[in-house]
């Protein structure tokens, strides 16, 4: 778990490899729907903030804030668990793969759904793909140790709710660099700068991380990461678990 804090460390550079994916967030934005006024909460650079609705950003980190775009949103320094905004006070809060970092996801939850008249819209992760994929189950494998914190996400709140599920798929070639967004170009882990802006990279030891990229390297060049993962190299999208999930609040 990592703490609020964090993204002072983990997000310079961040927009550097962290972009807004046009696919994933036209599925934002249409679950959306009739809102107006929208708050995005742990809201980091301003990816897939909605240009054409009145948004205000929240985010705990002064580093991510002082990355934003001049035109972007503004922004409030503030966290998800204490949202520095009045009941009701927007149509609808968003949060776009961001609950894993909160440190009480319940209450970060209640918050939204506290200052949204009308809905709650979150880009989630379901965990449970990630200890199959190739880059924890081959490389990273210590990957599985990171987060003793048992306590449900967004996700698994979801689940045991009202709330719509629906899975997104990650385009082969997507533009935003996060956790597994790389699942058909395995070299673009090689990169440091494509690793800084993955939050997993920064919770696993230093050593275990370079030893992992030095066999991931290896199998590349002798072609042996191809024919383990043959079947992936055809697929235009997969589901690494993102979930885009809604409740309505009014």
């Amino acid at each position: 778990m990592q703490s609020e804090a964090a993204y002072d460390v983990i997000g310079v550079g961040y927009s550097a490899t962290r972009r807004e994916e046009p696919r994933i967030a036209r599925a934002i934005w249409e679950a959306l729907g009739d809102a107006v006024s929208v708050a995005n909460i742990g809201a980091g650079t301003g990816s897939y903030e909605p240009r054409d609705r009145d948004v205000t950003a929240v985010e705990p980190s002064a580093i991510m804030i002082a990355q934003r775009a001049a035109d972007a949103a503004p922004a409030i320094q503030g966290s998800a668990e204490q949202i520095p905004l009045g009941d009701d006070s927007v149509d609808a809060a968003m949060a776009v793969i961001t609950d894993h970092h909160w440190s009480n996801r319940a209450l970060g939850l209640a918050e939204m759904r506290r200052i949204a008249r009308k809905r709650v819209v979150a880009l989630t992760i379901d965990f449970a793909p990630r200890f199959e994929f190739w880059l924890t189950r081959d490389y990273l494998t210590e990957y599985g140790l990171l987060d003793p914190d048992q306590a449900p996400g967004l996700y698994e709140l979801a689940v045991a709710s009202s709330a719509t599920i629906r899975p997104v798929p990650v385009p082969h070639d997507c533009v935003d660099g996060f956790g597994l967004a790389f699942w058909r170009r395995p070299a673009a882990y090689l990169d440091p700068a494509v690793r800084a802006g993955i939050s997993f990279f920064h919770q696993l030891d230093s050593g275990h991380v370079e030893r992992a990229m030095k066999r991931l390297a290896a199998d590349l060049a002798r072609g042996a990461w191809a024919e383990r993962n043959r079947e992936l190299l055809d697929l235009e999208e997969l589901d690494l678990g993102l979930r885009l999930v809604v409740w309505q609040t009014s």
